[in-house]
């Protein structure tokens, strides 16, 4: 996985506030259905239609730039009224107390931003793409946070990042209510050479979890249209005393994956090992005013991540996939990614030995070029079973995700 913060180009090449704004536009159509196995729980399934609009100014020049961002988020929900909604891992409208999900959704937010040399420091609506902090983008409107971000890259292939939140605005909802106290973290990527880079972060969310995160990725040629890989995520966890006692379950984790892939043309081929250990499993994601950690919904580096995470308490899971960019046989713009994920070992109250596995599949295709370029439709299957005797940990099913997103620019 890359790493990125908020750009942090050199002040002298400003062109100015204005020269260098741009404004971005996404639609995206989304549709998420999931039939859950156990029988105590109704199949849920939510479908809308989304706009992200995105404006960022450029930097006034000088030895210090300022400048300014917006963000402008819309939904209307198109399916998922009372009844089959409610779902946490889908989470495209938030339901009023009667049960019955909101018709529609509008969110915005504002950035300001100063420049100095390479680094940039900023208040407002931020949307971190850390491995310590992941704002989640992959349902139909994006989740965002509230407070200070710094980036710098004064030194080549170092990138630091530091921030200190004090609000998070679910992807659902237009509130700013979340529960979330403060959440603090700092860290840095450094690409050692072509080929290996690394990276470590820490985070701290006020009176939940302590997390700190390492990474390692090496990728290099072996012969012609040839590649070999090695991914290696790791996090260390420690939650709270008081919410380890809400959660009723112990305090500490650490859970790493290492993945190797082989690409060979148009095939890669990829095999990774994940482990979880500790008296708790991996906690991240969620709201803090539902029980969740706050730390946002997409943090979670690890290769085995899929509709399930693979994350209980002592699990230890498996993965093979197989990825094929069908581009190289003239279908420019069509991908389709497979993978098989088994886990055992999980330690619930009831077994030692829990058990899950994953089926998943994903078609997707961007039209390479026209008036229509960049669009891109995304078809996703994933099959989840998981043994009777962790229940209490992961709930099974079948899980159908249908997505269209088309970006464009204004400016």
């Amino acid at each position: 996985m890359g790493l990125s913060g908020m750009a942090a180009a050199a002040q002298q090449d400003s062109n100015g506030f204005l020269d260098d704004s741009h404004l971005d536009v996404l639609l995206r159509n989304a549709y998420i259905n999931r039939n859950y196995k156990d029988d105590g729980i109704r199949t849920r399934r939510e479908w809308g239609q989304g706009i992200i609009a995105n404006f960022s100014s450029g930097f006034t020049q000088g030895p210090v730039g300022f400048g300014v961002d917006g963000l402008a988020q819309y939904a209307v929900r198109l399916d998922g009224g009372r009844g089959r909604s409610g779902a946490g891992g889908i989470d495209f409208f938030a339901q009023d107390n009667d049960g019955k999900a909101k018709s529609d959704l509008a969110k915005f937010g504002a950035t300001a931003k100063m420049r100095f040399s390479n680094t940039v420091l900023s208040y407002g609506t931020q949307r971190p793409v850390l491995p310590i902090l992941t704002a989640d983008d992959s349902r139909l409107l994006d989740e965002t946070y509230t407070g200070f971000m710094i980036n710098s890259q004064e030194v080549a292939g170092l990138n630091v990042s530091a921030g200190y939140f004090t609000d998070e605005q679910q992807k659902s909802d237009d509130s700013h209510n979340t529960g979330l106290k403060s959440l603090s973290f700092a860290g840095a990527s450094y690409q050692f050479t072509d080929q290996l880079s690394g990276a470590f972060y820490a985070s701290n969310v006020e009176d939940v979890i302590n997390k700190q995160y390492l990474g390692l990725n090496y990728k290099a040629p072996i012969a012609a249209n040839q590649s070999f890989g090695l991914d290696f995520n790791g996090y260390n966890s420690r939650l709270s005393q008081e919410y380890a006692d809400q959660l009723d379950t112990g305090r500490s984790n650490t859970i790493w994956s290492l993945a190797a892939s082989y690409t060979f043309d148009i095939h890669t081929f990829k095999v990774a090992y994940q482990q979880s250990s500790g008296s708790t499993g991996y906690h991240y994601g969620g709201y803090r005013n539902q029980g969740g950690v706050g730390d946002g919904g997409n943090t979670i580096w690890l290769a085995n991540s899929y509709w399930s995470d693979f994350k209980g308490e002592d699990e230890r899971s498996w993965q093979v996939a197989y990825s094929i960019d069908l581009s190289g046989v003239g279908i420019n713009g069509l991908s389709y990614d497979v993978a098989y994920v088994r886990g055992d070992n999980i330690k619930t109250a009831a077994t030692d030995n829990g058990h899950e596995h994953e089926f998943f599949n994903q078609l997707q295709y961007k039209v390479p070029d026209g008036a229509a370029k960049d669009l891109k439709v995304k078809l996703r299957f994933s099959s989840l079973r998981v043994s009777s005797d962790a229940s209490d940990y992961n709930v099974g099913g079948n899980e159908v995700r249908v997505f269209v997103e088309y970006p464009f620019s204004i400016l």
